[in-house]
């Protein structure tokens, strides 16, 4: 018989118990979570029975309280409170108290509290995307992509992954230090400030909290006051998931506030992640200088896509509607600037034209409509200053999406899906971020002048491609600058999340998600040790220790040759110097050194 026929026999053996333990379901215990008053059968109570309008005159930071309401309706929601600075720091002080524990415990049980999150989510996904949609307008579909399937996809790479990239990583020791070891160490480094924005408020909230935890580290996140009521409902998640394994309370916290709470929380935290608009980015490096915190910015975008005459038009149509109209902009990438080449421009915007006219706009809710309400107040009226201005430049309307009927009590809070053509970069719409629905499409001739468009922005978040040729997609997508590249798809990248998600330019540094995220929750340790102690230690050599010897430069400079000398018999010359220098320490030692 072989030898190698009982490996074979082993190795079937092995997968087939690997097979039969994946039949075995985990035991995850469920957690209850209190959603009575979150339920839309529920909004109808006294507390949210009106229509919310905003104080005239004055912001609403001037009321102390964070003011909640359904941006498609209005319908009011409640309001939480907007802490002072004192009680900020006394929120981070408590994390950081939990967070001395939590460091302590073990990956196991890390993953079992992600286990129980995931079971959660899929059990409650419904829950999970009406809340997220009351609170931004968006539609069902629009959150159970980016909020459900882009925060399991997360959870199951840290079940999956997390541990190994988290371990000591051992590394080279070079050739001086031949009997060291060497590794990187990743510890927590305390408690993580986030601030996230309103557009996605599940994920917003779930994508730095599952980082910062799993890495041993407690996390204080600020919510955006255009999405508090469902942030703080998700919060109650995340507590019910921690009590159930025994975490110590405070670990997580989520705090509701304007400016001032957001100041304050970068000047309490050890690591500040932000995503949110370039200028306030801007902000929030000036205040993380004052006490050296590092920070992580995830700015504007404004991603080029990219459309060349060899694609399949009828389907790149499809993806960018999708991607660019649908849930007023509120894409985690969204294409802003169009530009097709100049073979397919006029059957490009046909398709497209055909789609937008099936778009309407509405109530999410509802069930009918394919775009949802445009979260911010008094945003529909910066989208359509960015369209006049482009009109007046001589751009042109290639269609507008409908309205359904917005029942009586609607407010003016949409947009419709609209499609500019004959745009150029002298109008603001391609220079600006929009986040909004609309899809300015612009004509290029080669592969050079699509790439010079494409650079020709202070945002470079990310790009998508899409061409007949992999290998020419891929060969303009390598010369675009930017973080995230799609080859003929959009957005598919954030699914992916072993890969890291960030930005270059106006659209900010650092990233998230994959290997780079997760160890950038960490402090980076570099440790070196002996391999064979303690038999072989350093020691230093006797011609340079104190006081040194005469000759202690030519020792260094024949130890310098004889470790890196690119010629072999240079550095075996060397050796036989350094090893006179070693035994013989009467004699100065004189070297005939080659020219070279």
């Amino acid at each position: 018989m072989p030898f190698w026929w009982p490996l074979i026999v082993l190795a079937f053996a092995y997968a087939i118990c690997r097979f039969l333990l994946m039949l075995i379901p985990p035991n995850v215990p469920s957690i209850d979570v209190d959603a009575s008053d979150v339920l839309a059968h529920g909004k109808d109570t006294e507390e949210n029975s009106f229509i919310y309008i905003p104080p005239r005159g004055r912001s609403q930071q001037s009321d102390k309280k964070v003011q909640c309401y359904e941006p498609a309706t209005m319908k009011y929601l409640g309001y939480f409170p907007a802490l002072s600075p004192a009680e900020v720091k006394e929120r981070v002080t408590l994390s950081r108290k939990a967070q001395k524990t939590w460091a302590q415990s073990s990956f196991k049980l890390r993953r079992q509290f992600l286990r129980i999150l995931l079971k959660y989510i899929i059990e409650h996904q419904e829950l999970i995307c009406e809340v997220s949609s009351r609170d931004t307008g968006k539609t069902m579909v629009d959150a159970s992509l980016g909020e459900i399937m882009t925060t399991c996809e997360k959870i199951t790479w840290l079940l999956s992954e997390g541990e190994r990239w988290l371990k000591p990583e051992y590394r080279s020791s070079g050739r001086a230090m031949l009997h060291k070891v060497s590794r990187v160490e990743f510890h927590p480094l305390g408690v993580i400030g986030a601030i996230v924005p309103w557009n996605y408020p599940f994920h917003n909230i779930f994508n730095p909290m599952l980082a910062a935890v799993f890495s041993g580290n407690g996390i204080v996140i600020k919510v955006s006051e255009h999405a508090s009521w469902s942030g703080c409902f998700y919060f109650r998640i995340i507590q019910a998931a921690l009590a159930a394994v025994g975490a110590p309370e405070n670990l997580v916290d989520v705090i509701t506030g304007f400016a001032e709470t957001g100041e304050a929380l970068v000047s309490s935290v050890d690591k500040m992640i932000f995503v949110g608009s370039t200028a306030v980015g801007k902000m929030i490096m000036r205040n993380a200088a004052e006490t050296l915190t590092p920070v992580t910015l995830e700015l504007g975008g404004k991603d080029a896509f990219i459309i060349c005459e060899d694609a399949d038009v009828s389907h790149v149509a499809q993806v960018a509607v999708r991607g660019t109209l649908q849930s007023s902009g509120q894409n985690c990438a969204g294409a802003e600037r169009f530009y097709v080449h100049k073979d397919i421009y006029t059957s490009f915007i046909s398709q497209v034209t055909k789609i937008v006219k099936s778009v309407s706009a509405g109530p999410p809710l509802s069930g009918r409509y394919d775009m949802g309400a445009i979260c911010l107040q008094e945003h529909s009226e910066n989208l359509q200053s960015l369209v006049n201005d482009a009109l007046d430049k001589g751009a042109e309307i290639a269609v507008r999406g409908s309205f359904g009927h917005l029942g009586e009590d609607a407010v003016d809070q949409y947009f419709p899906p609209t499609v500019l053509i004959n745009v150029n970069h002298n109008m603001k719409i391609m220079k600006e971020e929009a986040f909004g629905p609309i899809m300015p499409i612009m004509q290029f001739s080669t592969d050079e002048e699509v790439i010079k468009l494409a650079n020709d922005s202070r945002y470079a978040l990310g790009c998508a491609v899409f061409s007949g040729s992999q290998r020419r997609a891929k060969q303009i997508a390598s010369q675009i600058q930017c973080g995230v590249a799609a080859i003929n798809d959009f957005a598919s990248n954030y699914m992916c999340q072993s890969l890291p998600f960030g930005g270059v330019k106006d659209s900010g540094f650092g990233r998230f998600a994959g290997i780079e995220g997760l160890r950038a929750c960490c402090l980076v340790k570099s440790v070196v040790e002996d391999r064979f102690w303690p038999l072989i230690k350093t020691k230093i050599p006797k011609p340079i220790q104190y006081p040194v010897a005469e000759n202690a430069f030519e020792f260094q400079e024949a130890l310098v040759e004889t470790l890196y000398g690119l010629n072999i018999w240079d550095r075996l010359r060397s050796l036989i110097d350094v090893l006179k220098f070693l035994t013989d320490q009467s004699s100065h030692v004189s070297r005939t050194r080659k020219s070279h």
